[in-house]
């Protein structure tokens, strides 16, 4: 497998800020949030570029690195508009990196029904419409776009995310640097009722620890706060299911490094994603940040639902 480029060492934060060049390529199916993060990079005070012909994308990779001044942070919309779309972006990607600009390529996508819907209230036409419903259409694109999705730094699932939520898992993602030796590393905590995390490499289900839902005292109170945390990580199964963690992640992150991964999206799921999942998820993030493995952001679901 050939390992890309190391991440650059300063990236852009949450507010915008950038010491280095900071190149963005936003990519993803039709209808996955692509005109929503485009926008919320522009309010940063990025230079957005969107539904340029895969033909000029090596010209703009030319001018981004020939004023860099200028073009200080940049977001990149490519998409299946661009024609052969996975084409597009390796040309476009090579082109930056033979400059010494390492992209971050960040891939947007939602739910079969939540990406029809979203077509139904816009009346907007799916770019690959075929007069065979936007199903079908959804079903190509998938399929289309699978290349770029495996070379995808960043992949959010943007079915359920409101666009604070979006703003946040973005910039928090973005702002992420890994070392060649780490992997940039995701924790989500989710409830199993609402669905799992497309963008999951990794899923535990943790329906097996006793609930403090059926405890008067704690059903109100999240996985986030004190009393939640003791009783879920004071059960003798928490901790030993804990230590089958450690092991297994201190074991497989070295290989998937080894191998050339970049990242790796873990996510926790108990019934209702309030509880269970959000302590095991902030316990788990806390011994990976102990373990030096890579980068941790952590998002939970479903904390605003209540």
């Amino acid at each position: 497998m050939t390992r890309r480029p190391e991440r650059p060492t300063a990236v852009a934060d949450a507010s915008g800020g950038s010491a280095d060049q900071t190149v963005v390529i936003l990519t993803g199916l039709s209808g996955g949030g692509k005109t929503a993060a485009a926008k919320l990079f522009e309010d940063l005070g990025y230079t957005v570029v969107d539904n340029l012909p895969g033909e000029l994308l090596t010209g703009l990779a030319e001018m981004v690195s020939d004023d860099r001044q200028r073009f200080a942070r940049v977001a990149v919309v490519v998409d299946i508009r661009a024609g052969d779309a996975p084409v597009a972006l390796a040309a476009m990607r090579e082109a930056l990196e033979g400059r010494g600009i390492v992209p971050r390529i960040v891939f947007l996508e939602a739910r079969d029904d939540i990406i029809i819907r979203r077509y139904s209230e816009t009346r907007h036409r799916h770019p690959l419409g075929d007069g065979e419903g936007v199903a079908s259409s959804i079903a190509r694109e998938r399929r289309l776009l699978e290349p770029i999705r495996r070379e995808a730094d960043v992949i959010i699932d943007t079915s359920d995310l409101s666009l604070r939520q979006l703003r946040e898992r973005l910039f928090a993602q973005v702002a992420t640097t890994a070392r060649a030796d780490q992997l940039a590393i995701q924790m989500i905590s989710f409830g199993f009722k609402y669905g799992v995390p497309l963008e999951a490499d990794l899923v535990f289900d943790v329906r097996f620890m006793q609930n403090p839902f059926y405890i008067p005292e704690l059903r109100a109170h999240s996985g986030l706060t004190e009393p939640v945390q003791d009783y879920v990580l004071g059960q003798p199964i928490t901790q030993r299911f804990l230590a089958f963690l450690h092991d297994f992640l201190g074991f497989t992150v070295p290989a998937y490094v080894g191998e050339g991964k970049t990242r790796l999206t873990i996510a926790i799921g108990c019934t209702g994603g309030y509880h269970r999942s959000i302590a095991i998820t902030e316990a788990l993030a806390a011994w990976l940040r102990e373990q030096d493995l890579g980068p941790v952001a952590v998002f939970h679901r479903e904390l605003d639902r209540t």
